[in-house]
């Protein structure tokens, strides 16, 4: 990131405010090209914050400044875009479309107090767009609408309103509808729905208003009537009804006011037909997000703890509570190193201040629990790249803060005299794995390095040292996802090659059977000299392993009869067929010989190793593959396709379901074995259109098929491990 005001042609100071009042923190959701960079550069260039928008394919737009977003021409990562508008701020959060980077936009959720839904007049949306329209219903968060691309030839602005009432449900009314030119092709103007006036946008902004023209007047008397039922029908005025329906003419200042406080509550969701090329609707949008979308002080605050778990009051968004933060965004820049987007919950944020850094609770990850006390050097705001340097930031305000030795992403920044932790947010479970192996030594180091940074700004990747298999593993989302970490950790130094993910699998013998170990070596001085004789016989799946003694005589030393248990563990732990651990195995030690000088414990466990070994060239050992239980939620008209897919994974349905949450999808159980799902993240959503999720656990290892076992043994051999 860089320091300087003027990049991306940024003009003036940063907004600062005093008060939560004259905050509005607005995400911008929907799915990948619906125009939500190039809305964010039409209404930063509308308010003056830059001097003229960017375009994502010059990779010139204010928030797609990472080089692979700029590669890809597409948003990667949650990028914060401030501005002003009627003395209002506005922090405007531009989340990444594409499925695969979902905990950016976890993340945009969670520092903002509204959602502003994104949908193309071209493309319509897609299924994960609804998904998080329902959740954001679940948590009664206020949304609206905004319908973009209108000047492209295909745009069909009547089917894309009707696309979301269909979708997303009551109360989600035009309040414009669009006005054409003479032609009747493109859309040059809107009509304002409560104020009956026409905005012309023939010569850009500002738009001119006007009296609608006579042929105008039978559509805007329909779409107006719908929209002032539906406003009534919110309204805690309980005579507006009765007046309305005795034909009073209803104030326009009342009908707004009451459409203001139906958004803010989350009862009401406005549609606003915008075109980001030719300012169409921007100023209309910008009216709405300042004067109807909440404040931070009527959006509820994450639930807080101490450090150590112990309850706490219900934080306050004052200014003068006490201090309560969360970073919900890392990331490292190769200038100015660790910067840190920040939610102020509670409290003022100032320089130089000393506060507690506190991360809980997501060490399954690769993020260690860890408290530690720093003080906060400059404070700044940020806008896409650029940061630009305030003197403080108060409660329900978001900044940036750069240079902190410990902060990562979801860590709570609180007061060093009472530090608190907040309740994470929701991290999605990353479910594609990468295998990665640097090329050197040297590779080594750095890829260390780099992982650690990665890791600290990306929680919804997992770092994984398989201690079976001896691979290193990235989980991440998808393949966009995976390229993206690869690419940054190439972009770092790290010379790497990907290799497949191996599954560790285990051993165990299918029938009964017998060895023989026998390790005798003569050579001048002392030697070794140890023989024995076992009965092995599979035990039921899951028991582990049981060592029994049936010696007699005392052909084996009493003291020698752990360290024969000891080597037939050994040797299990080391596999025998295909390196992979022996399990449910029951050995039982029935004679052997031994020497009163040269035998030895090392002895005895070398031979405990050998019998085993001998007895499964004698019987027959197979391999065990672990099979997960696996919930597929999925579109309704795609669940046969699945069904059938899993069958081709050699998978077992075990049945279906309706989703819980509603809607009409579906949930498929099955389990399935965890080889068949190394790609399923990737194949489940080309196979759905992205309207599928999924989740895993481990149930059980079961046989793996001759066929298959055979492919996995030869394999072992070539490899030599």
């Amino acid at each position: 990131m860089a320091q300087k005001s003027q990049e991306k042609g940024v003009t003036g100071p940063a907004p600062v405010v005093d008060e939560p009042g004259r905050v509005r923190n607005v995400v911008l959701v929907g799915h990948s090209g619906a125009g939500k960079t190039t809305l964010v550069d039409a209404l930063l260039a509308a308010t003056g914050t830059i001097s003229r928008p960017g375009a994502v394919t010059e990779g010139t737009t204010v928030c797609d400044h990472d080089p692979a977003a700029v590669r890809q021409q597409r948003s990667i990562s949650l990028a914060c875009a401030p501005l002003q508008h009627n003395n209002v701020k506005v922090n405007l959060l531009d989340t990444p479309g594409y499925a695969d980077f979902v905990g950016e936009l976890r993340a945009g959720l969670r520092a903002a107090d509204a959602a502003l839904f994104v949908v193309s007049a071209v493309d319509g949306m897609d299924g994960a767009t609804a998904a998080l329209w329902q959740e954001c219903a679940a948590v009664g968060m206020p949304r609206a609408v905004a319908v973009t691309r209108l000047d492209h030839q295909r745009a069909d602005l009547d089917e894309t309103v009707a696309l979301c009432q269909r979708v997303f449900g009551d109360n989600v009314l035009p309040l414009y509808l669009p006005m054409l030119d003479d032609e009747g092709v493109d859309v040059v103007g809107l009509m304002g729905l409560i104020t009956r006036r026409v905005f012309d946008y023939s010569a850009g902004l500002p738009a001119a208003v006007r009296d609608p023209d006579p042929e105008h007047l039978p559509a805007i008397g329909d779409a107006r009537n719908e929209l002032i039922e539906g406003i009534i029908a919110e309204s805690e005025d309980e005579t507006l009804l009765d007046r309305y329906l005795g034909g009073e003419e209803i104030e326009v200042q009342v009908l707004i006011d009451d459409l203001e406080k139906a958004v803010a509550r989350g009862h009401f969701y406005p549609v606003v037909p915008v075109c980001a090329e030719t300012g169409l609707g921007i100023d209309a949008l910008l009216e709405l997000l300042t004067s109807a979308f909440p404040t931070p002080l009527e959006h509820d605050l994450p639930t807080v703890t101490g450090v150590d778990g112990s309850p706490q009051p219900p934080l306050s968004c004052d200014p003068d509570g006490p201090l309560v933060a969360e970073v919900v965004k890392t990331t490292i820049d190769r200038h100015v190193g660790r910067v840190s987007l920040v939610r102020v919950f509670s409290g003022t944020l100032r320089p130089d201040q000393i506060v507690h850094v506190s991360g809980h609770g997501m060490a399954e990850r690769g993020h260690p629990d860890h408290d530690a006390d720093e003080r906060i050097a400059h404070i700044y705001s940020p806008l896409g790249a650029a940061l630009r340097e305030v003197p403080y930031c108060v409660a329900g305000d978001i900044c940036a803060i750069t240079k902190s030795g410990t902060a990562e992403t979801g860590d709570t920044i609180s007061a060093k005299d009472h530090p608190l932790l907040i309740e994470p947010w929701e991290m999605p479970e990353p479910l594609l794995p990468v295998a990665i192996v640097a090329k050197s030594r040297a590779d080594e180091d750095a890829l260390a390095k780099n992982l650690a940074r990665l890791v600290a700004g990306d929680p919804t990747m997992r770092l994984e040292r398989n201690p079976e298999t001896h691979q290193l593993v990235l989980w991440c989302m998808g393949e966009a996802h995976a390229e993206v970490v690869l690419d940054r950790l190439r972009g770092g130094g790290v010379d790497l090659e990907t290799e497949p993910v191996r599954v560790a699998l285990r051993e165990t013998f299918a029938v009964a059977s017998k060895g023989h170990g026998r390790h005798v070596k003569q050579s001048g001085g002392h030697g070794q000299y140890a023989v024995c004789d076992i009965e092995v016989e599979p035990l039921p799946r899951g028991e582990g392993f049981e060592f029994a003694d049936r010696v007699v005589g005392g052909a084996v030393p009493h003291n020698y009869i752990p360290s024969v248990e000891k080597g037939v563990r050994t040797q299990m732990g080391r596999g025998i067929v295909a390196g992979y651990p022996v399990v449910d195995l029951k050995v039982t030690l029935v004679d052997g010989k031994a020497h009163s000088v040269d035998s030895s414990d090392a002895a005895f466990q070398t031979a405990g190793s050998l019998a085993l070994r001998d007895a499964a060239e004698k019987g027959q050992v197979t391999l065990l593959e672990p099979v997960d239980e696996v919930v597929v939620r999925v579109p309704d008209a795609n669940v046969g396709a699945v069904m059938s897919d899993m069958s081709g994974r050699r998978g077992r349905v075990l049945g279906t379901e309706p989703d819980p949450a509603g809607g009409d999808h579906t949930l498929v159980r099955a389990e399935v074995p965890a080889t068949e799902l190394i790609r399923y993240a990737v194949e489940l959503r080309s196979m759905t259109a992205g309207g599928g999720t999924f989740r895993r656990s481990f149930v059980r290892y079961e046989p793996m098929p001759a066929h298959l076992a055979d492919q996995f043994r030869k394999e072992h051999s070539a490899s030599g491990r």
